[in-house]
């Protein structure tokens, strides 16, 4: 008989105790060590992704509309495998395996970066790298929510989404640097990139303990008697059990809300477009970013273990669409850092904060499917997003679309919380009907 760490908490919040109140924080060796080897991975990937849009309309002459394919490509392609992976991990109660081989995937994909050549080439490999973290994410997320004082879940993924974002912001600053020195030097980021990835994954093979999502009731202290809990000796994972119930709402607010997000490097191509920054600059829009979050990761994660985490998840967009609104408007220095920090801001109050609002309310023995779901439909609504902001942009410049995007995001925040806000902001009772 298995026992979720969540019961503990549901039985402390039927008991009226706040969540994050009565539980001193602790960090979990295990949520640190996922959180190097993120921090190495991002690292490998970061520093990839901060040349690629010089790289491929520069390098390789493709224009916008093939940019946007290729941000839509990287941000939906993981969807294709997220569900696939997240099941896999719940029905064998192993989750690191499948973390290994999508981490793996990845570093294969480095290896590719060396020899790709022209648009074929680059679509392969972008693809190959996506479902690698397709595969990875939800695995490594369920392994921390599993390794996490429930009370503090959202801080958890916070202090894991902080070293992952060290990596973030030295992988960019590190494609500054080599392009600084090597003039056209895109080949000398990829031997870095692989070197990072290699590393990462050693580190998850041997670091990283092979976690059980479901614990016997044996090995929980204190723990009551498997008649008392009344819970099966191995939960089934039915699919239909995790897309209904209060997860529903969260896939439809993240779902709508992603349909107006692009990726970064809209933005920032859009700040180039201003003309007051010179190219070898780009790489470091990605440090500055990564910074805000790096900086504000455990702080709003603890925001919303203390208040809600569904409503930090939803108001974080409100950064993002003033964020567009700067790289719409002005190119100028403080407007660019303005735009940075809120684009840090958002992905502070986002990312770690939705894997931890679906864990906490998917249904017992379906962690890593619930994560999974939640960033697949993520995924996929920002690959719509970035193919068709490709095509706006082709037609109708940087500007427009950009501040188009911002009106279109502050129209949408309202009604993602009113769909939101009465039915996940409450502490939630996984074992409710």
């Amino acid at each position: 008989m298995y026992l979720s760490l969540s019961d503990w908490t549901a039985r402390r919040q039927a008991a009226g105790a706040h969540p994050a109140a009565t539980v001193a924080f602790k960090a979990s060796p295990t949520v640190i060590a996922l959180g190097i080897v993120s921090m190495l991975t991002d690292i490998s990937s970061e520093s990839v992704a901060a040349i690629l849009p010089l790289y491929i309309t520069g390098a390789l002459g493709l224009s916008m509309v093939a940019y946007g394919f290729l941000d839509g490509l990287n941000q939906g392609t993981s969807a294709i495998v997220r569900i696939a992976a997240g099941y896999t991990a719940d029905r064998t109660n192993r989750p690191k395996p499948v973390a290994v081989v999508g981490y793996g995937l990845s570093m294969v994909a480095r290896i590719g970066l060396l020899f790709a050549q022209g648009f074929a080439g680059i679509t392969a490999i972008i693809g190959a790298d996506r479902i690698g973290k397709g595969i990875r994410t939800a695995p490594r997320d369920a392994m921390i929510q599993s390794s996490s004082q429930p009370e503090h879940l959202a801080r958890s993924f916070g202090i894991h989404r902080m070293l992952d974002t060290i990596g973030a912001t030295i992988g960019p600053f590190l494609a500054f640097v080599v392009l600084l020195l090597v003039p056209d030097g895109y080949r000398v980021v990829f031997v870095v990139s692989l070197a990072a990835a290699i590393l990462g994954v050693a580190v998850l093979g041997l670091i990283v303990p092979n976690l059980r999502l479901r614990r016997p009731v044996a090995e929980t202290a204190g723990a009551p008697s498997e008649s008392k809990i009344g819970l099966p000796a191995r939960p089934s994972v039915r699919f239909r059990d995790v897309v209904k119930g209060r997860l529903r709402y969260v896939l439809f607010a993240a779902g709508l809300l992603g349909l107006v997000t692009v990726g970064d490097g809209f933005v920032y191509l859009a700040l180039m477009d201003h003309g007051h920054l010179q190219t070898y600059w780009f790489p470091l829009l990605f440090v500055g970013s990564n910074a805000v979050f790096l900086a504000l990761a455990i702080p709003l994660g603890r925001l919303a273990d203390r208040t809600s985490r569904a409503g930090v998840f939803i108001v974080g967009h409100l950064a993002l669409a003033a964020s567009y609104l700067c790289a719409g408007l002005d190119g100028s220095i403080p407007i660019v850092l303005l735009c940075l920090v809120l684009l840090g801001a958002f992905y502070a109050a986002t990312d770690g904060v939705l894997a931890a609002l679906a864990g906490q309310i998917s249904p017992e023995g379906a962690t890593s499917t619930g994560i999974a779901s939640a960033q697949t439909v993520v995924a996929v609504t920002r690959l719509v997003a970035s193919t068709g902001f490709g095509f706006l942009w082709f037609l109708f410049g940087a500007g427009p679309v950009m501040i188009g995007a911002a009106v279109m995001m502050t129209l949408l925040v309202p009604v993602a919380w009113r769909v939101i806000s009465k039915r996940i902001t409450q502490p939630v009772d996984r074992a409710a009907p």
